[in-house]
């Protein structure tokens, strides 16, 4: 009784944690090319809004104004009304970017 009760307990929790009708839809004009440079892959992203991880493990959201040489401009940083930030592209650990939606 004990084990039928324990998988019965098991299947609901699976059940409860898999959305039944979620589907996504892949957001138009973003993607990465991990063949192509860090700074080639940013320069896609112009306009977008990302997530940038530094190697002091600090993170920055904001949109992509522009990409230069060795230089990443994201500006309406996340939390900070007005604030642009200026990243060496060599901090950058991780880029985080929005590929899809739920419909």
């Amino acid at each position: 009784m004990v084990g039928v009760v324990t998988v019965f307990c098991c299947l609901l929790l699976v059940l409860s944690s898999t959305p039944l009708s979620a589907q996504t839809v892949a957001v138009k004009g973003v993607s990465f090319n991990v063949g192509s440079t860090l700074k080639d892959n940013l320069d896609s992203l112009v306009g977008k809004d990302i997530f940038v991880g530094l190697r002091s493990g600090k993170v920055y959201q904001g949109y992509v104004k522009a990409v230069g040489n060795g230089l990443l401009h994201l500006e309406k940083i996340a939390g900070k009304d007005f604030y642009d930030a200026l990243i060496r592209l060599d901090d950058i650990s991780a880029v985080e970017v929005k590929f899809r939606d739920f419909k």
